[in-house]
């Protein structure tokens, strides 16, 4: 008997009005000790079906069809029979373990919750701590590190937390939505290795989410990939990922790079209609920003230094796009502060132009004029209230940039290609999409006309097809305007697709800098061959 048999499910939202159908006549089934990864795109549908699965959707969801779960429908179950299924049958990894745990307890006694809530009578101390020390042995955390607050772990460290907490009353099946969103490259490979060890040695049946194909292909056997609500293909890893029938399939295995492959580089906007614009000539001169023995470091409790940034060399020509890339808690994040002026550096300098940053409110705000920041999330960079208008022109006011404002605006909408602006200018972050709402963040820092764009992480929060769109647009502002960009990401497909040069960070330091080509095909430093080792590839499907 299949451990979870789904049958023809519907679900519809209603609300202001309308009815929205989000999954629509899906059929699935999952054997225990089976594997299934599911994808799709933002709005596929994909969440609201794993959700559904132990009627975790909001009040306003109307659920058709069966979901049997060991051979019960979940869709009939009485509430008290419906809590008991929750974490001992069924249990779900949450998207983000940041926001997923709770910030003022101790992970001990969150992982130990579900144990104490569903044992028929209270369990005592010493057994409930040995319980949640074989858990946290589980995820490979050492038995101490119960003792932390979330914000006193690393994004890794949090994810094996959450895969801990999901295993506590052991559950046959286990769902993962998302579960190596946001994490480097390593740590993803850590936690998808982990997921795969413990589905072998339990014989847990597994459904992971994901819109990437390379971290599903790495981890399950089996693959669905939903689009607007319809399962529109499933099979065997290998088959789906190696001769896919469905465009939307072939979309998502071609949205994310081959690291090495020159059919990728540049593939955003080669896949482009606008297509791919002509290179600017190759850097001469003197480096737009260069960094000279760049230090920074952080004293914590107990008078502790801990060094960030230790002696780094770094250039940026005009025109040039380099990748600065590295594991969370390499120092990028706090090396590109430093650049934008928003960290002051211990010892060294930032060189912009010829001339040192400046260190007076006045200097400092013409500098950042001329180097803007691009944030990661454009959700939580762009304000609720503000029109897409008020929040372009928000930084011309600031600066008191001279001429029409409301021309300077059009512009920026323009350069971004959101066309036409006028029609964009009234309406809200909520009622843009996700790209969309992240080219208006762009449009913002291209109104003040500046030299270098400092791109922390631009397309982390996006989707296959809208990460594609943005760093095209990188390309073609890059070969319009000139403009130089220093993109910080972990993501090393990223690089190779439009980085011109890659500088690797490792513990604060510059391990390794140099084209492209060079630095991501015959890497010279253990860090960089690790970065490449760890890259989940669309090739090597999981065998279980």
């Amino acid at each position: 008997m299949a451990l979870l048999d789904i049958k023809d499910l519907t679900v519809r939202y209603t609300g202001r009005g309308r009815e929205i159908e989000a999954v629509r006549g899906v059929n699935l089934s999952l054997a225990p000790g089976d594997t299934l990864g599911l994808a799709g795109e933002s709005g596929c549908g994909k969440s609201t079906l794993a959700m559904s699965v132990l009627r975790l959707l909001p009040a306003s969801a109307r659920i058709g069809g069966e979901i049997l779960l060991d051979g019960e429908d979940v869709n009939t179950m009485k509430w008290g029979r419906l809590r008991a299924v929750r974490w001992t049958t069924a249990a779900i990894v949450f998207q983000g373990a940041m926001h997923a745990l709770n910030p003022v307890r101790r992970v001990r006694d969150q992982i130990a919750e579900p144990i104490v809530l569903h044992a028929d009578t209270p369990p005592p101390p010493a057994a409930l701590r040995r319980r949640v020390d074989e858990l946290l042995a589980q995820v490979e955390l050492p038995a101490e590190k119960g003792e932390s607050y979330p914000h006193e772990l690393s994004g890794g460290q949090k994810q094996r937390v959450m895969i801990a907490m999901a295993l506590a009353c052991e559950p046959r099946l286990v769902i993962a939505d998302e579960p190596t969103t946001a994490l480097d490259v390593i740590v993803q490979a850590q936690v998808l290795a982990l997921l795969s060890r413990l589905v072998t040695e339990q014989d847990i049946g597994l459904i992971m989410i994901s819109h990437d194909l390379a971290v599903l292909a790495a981890t399950c056997r089996r693959l669905a990939v939903m689009y607007e609500g319809r399962l529109v293909e499933e099979g065997e890893s290998a088959a789906v990922i190696g001769r896919p029938e469905h465009p939307h399939t072939a979309a998502l295995a071609a949205a994310f790079p081959t690291v090495g492959d020159p059919e990728y580089r540049y593939a955003p906007a080669t896949s482009s209609e606008l297509g791919l614009p002509d290179p600017p000539p190759p850097p001469s001169g003197e480096p737009l920003l260069r960094t000279e023995g760049l230090r920074v470091t952080f004293t914590g409790r107990g008078r502790s230094v801990t060094t960030a940034v230790a002696g780094v060399d770094l250039e940026v020509h005009a025109g040039e796009i380099v990748a600065l890339v590295g594991q969370s808690g390499s120092g990028k994040t706090t090396l590109a502060r430093t650049v934008l002026g928003l960290q002051r550096p211990t010892a060294g300098r930032v060189v912009f132009d010829g001339t040192p940053l400046p260190t007076g409110t006045r200097g400092l705000r013409a500098y950042r004029r001329q180097v803007q920041l691009v944030l990661q999330d454009p959700t939580s960079a762009l304000n609720p209230r503000h029109s897409v208008y008020e929040s372009v022109a928000e930084g011309l006011r600031i600066h008191k940039m001279p001429g029409d404002e409301r021309a300077r605006v059009a512009a920026a909408l323009e350069a971004a290609e959101l066309r036409p602006a006028e029609e964009f200018m009234p309406l809200l972050p909520h009622q843009l999409s996700g790209g969309q709402r992240q080219r208006v963040v762009i449009a913002g820092a291209l109104a003040l006309e500046p030299r270098l764009l400092v791109a922390d992480e631009p397309v982390a929060s996006l989707d296959a097809s809208v990460r594609g769109e943005i760093l095209a647009l990188l390309l073609r502002l890059r070969a319009r305007l000139g403009l130089a960009a220093l993109v910080i990401t972990h993501d090393l497909g990223l690089a190779w697709n439009i980085a011109d040069r890659v500088a690797v960070m490792y513990r604060g330091e510059l391990v390794e800098v140099g084209p492209v080509d060079e630095v991501l095909r015959s890497p010279t430093h253990d860090y960089t061959r690790s970065l490449l080792a760890a890259l989940p590839t669309l090739g090597t499907p999981a065998e279980h």
